[in-house]
């Protein structure tokens, strides 16, 4: 994310980014890698590019994508501006936690999740994807998956915004993303052309990802389903601190109300849940972080680890 991404609504927290923040960042921006050497993922990105897409083709970034994929397509139900019957039949987000939540609006980045859709509308766009279906857009679309780079995840490369998982003897093609209250999946197998699309209206972005490319390949192992338990408030409470685990990474831990947030650097902040006294995980992302506890939790912790990707990267306890 920009570096001046400071939401003042965390509820709706790309609305006020406006396109003056937008250039002010890339006016004082120093790149930290040559281009071409280094993945990372990037809703900046994807929203940049999307807006200087729109600024080449003179319109807005959905008419650009009206005109350029939705109408050859016949995506009538897949819009950034909702029509009165698009709007009746929106399907209201909610957080982890099971709350009704508000939807974002995304001006500036629209690119990085400002559309929304149905599974009608995205199973056009994989019969096009599979050639099951003739387009204009299938040069296109042949182009997003001829130059590929390798990620900081096994056996997993990215293409041109889609991802290329490569285990099992088959080659997947998917997407997955988030907003406020929802979590989504897209992707298909290019041996097998077995397809499936998943729209939660709950923000638990990990499970839909597994169960997602589960449903293309069962090979590929089903979400852990993982229960919340309470812990005292007072073994909460002692994790508080900040956790570095690079010099440029650092997990900041707070306590409040019997709950648990964690905020990476750069990153928002979001709440952990229990499976013990010292094993949380995230519903945002697939990943879950385990608390060294001393002298059986009669100090604080010098040490977490955070388990991602198929890595567990230890963080220190600074002073």
């Amino acid at each position: 994310m920009p570096s001046n991404f400071a939401a003042k609504d965390k509820s709706n927290p790309f609305a006020d980014y406006t396109v003056e923040n937008l250039y002010a960042f890339l006016a004082d921006h120093q790149l930290r890698f040559m281009p071409g050497t280094h993945y990372e993922y990037a809703n900046l990105g994807f929203g940049l590019l999307g807006h200087a897409l729109a600024l080449r083709a003179g319109m807005s970034y959905e008419e650009l994508v009206i005109s350029r994929i939705c109408a050859p397509l016949g995506m009538d139900d897949t819009r950034i501006t909702l029509s009165g019957s698009m709007q009746s039949r929106l399907a209201r987000g909610h957080n982890s936690r099971l709350e009704p939540v508000a939807n974002w609006d995304i001006p500036t980045l629209a690119g990085a999740g400002a559309l929304r859709s149905t599974a009608n509308d995205l199973f056009k766009f994989l019969e096009m994807a599979l050639g099951n279906r003739s387009s204009p857009l299938a040069p296109a679309m042949a182009m997003t998956l001829g130059e590929r780079h390798p990620t900081e995840r096994p056996r997993v490369e990215v293409g041109l915004g889609w991802f290329l998982s490569t285990s099992y003897k088959d080659e997947i093609v998917w997407k997955d993303g988030g907003t406020g209250g929802y979590a989504t999946f897209v992707g298909f197998s290019m041996k097998s052309h077995r397809a499936s699309i998943l729209l939660s209206n709950t923000a638990d972005y990990g499970p839909n990802l597994r169960l997602g490319v589960h449903l293309v390949n069962s090979a590929y192992a089903l979400p852990k389903l993982r229960r919340a338990v309470p812990v005292d408030p007072a073994v909460l409470a002692s994790y508080a601190g900040r956790y570095m685990l690079a010099p440029t990474f650092v997990l900041t831990v707070r306590a409040e109300g019997g709950r648990l947030f964690v905020q990476a650097t750069a990153q928002p902040e979001y709440e952990v849940f229990a499976e013990d006294d010292t094993n949380f995980f995230y519903r945002v992302v697939d990943a879950q972080i385990t608390f060294d506890r001393l002298d059986n939790g009669a100090t604080p912790p010098l040490t977490l680890t955070l388990h991602q990707n198929g890595r567990d990267r230890p963080g220190r306890r600074l002073q």
